[in-house]
């Protein structure tokens, strides 16, 4: 049995872009989330304890969000992956970054997936 924990649209507002101007003004990116703890017990108790805080999982990627300007996305999507491995016990970790600054489209977005062996 796998459980997969879902966060989906996180608000959150980053430094982020290519030229220095785009940077320069903090811009709303959304983010995804998905993950699945490594350690799922048959019977949770219906304690908090014995899965994954979702609440401060968004705690946690708003202040990686939050710790400096990035050029690209994808820099964001990983160190945001990487900040969860590490501090929620994951077995994987995918991290979807959706950005609204390409004219005439909807957004641009990144996936990634870190393994718990990554």
């Amino acid at each position: 049995m796998e459980r997969i924990i879902a966060i989906r649209g996180l608000g959150v507002v980053a430094q982020v872009g290519v030229p220095d101007e785009e940077r320069a003004a903090p811009q709303r990116l959304l983010i995804d989330l998905r993950f699945a703890s490594i350690d799922q017990p048959s019977e949770l108790g219906d304690e908090i304890g014995r899965t994954v805080d979702y609440h401060a999982v968004s705690v946690r990627v708003a202040e990686v969000v939050g710790e400096r300007p990035r050029r690209l996305i994808e820099t964001l999507a990983d160190e945001i992956a990487s900040a969860l491995q590490r501090g929620f016990s994951l077995r994987w970790t995918e991290v979807t970054v959706r950005k609204f600054i390409l004219p005439n489209t909807e957004w641009v977005s990144v996936c990634v997936r870190h393994e718990a062996s990554d």
